[in-house]
C-alpha cells in the first residue's frame, strides 16, 4: 500500500509525499535507495519543482517539521 503525507513548508507551499518505490519488493527498495531508507517523492500544490528525497524506512512517521526541512534541504541549490 501507497503511503501518503500532506505537508506545508514555511512558505506556505502545499506538498504530497508518497515512496516513490512502494509497490516493489523490500529488497529492491534497498538497493535503490539505500538499506533502511525509502525514496520519497514530494510534489508541490504548484510553482516549484517536486523533490526526490533520501528518508529513513519509517519517514510516514517522522515529525513534520522533520519533513518539511526535509524538503526545504532538497530544494537548496546545489543539491540534486
Amino acid at each position: 500500500m501507497t503511503e501518503q503525507r500532506d505537508v506545508t513548508t514555511r512558505d506556505g507551499t502545499a506538498w504530497t509525499c508518497i515512496e516513490a518505490l512502494a509497490d516493489m519488493p523490500e529488497s529492491a527498495k534497498d538497493k535503490l535507495a539505500g538499506e533502511g531508507r525509502r525514496a520519497v517523492v514530494c510534489t508541490p500544490s504548484g510553482g516549484a519543482h517536486s523533490v526526490r528525497l533520501s528518508l529513513a524506512e519509517d519517514w510516514c512517521r517522522m515529525p513534520e517539521a522533520d519533513l518539511t526541512a526535509a524538503i526545504e534541504a532538497g530544494l537548496a541549490p546545489g543539491d540534486g
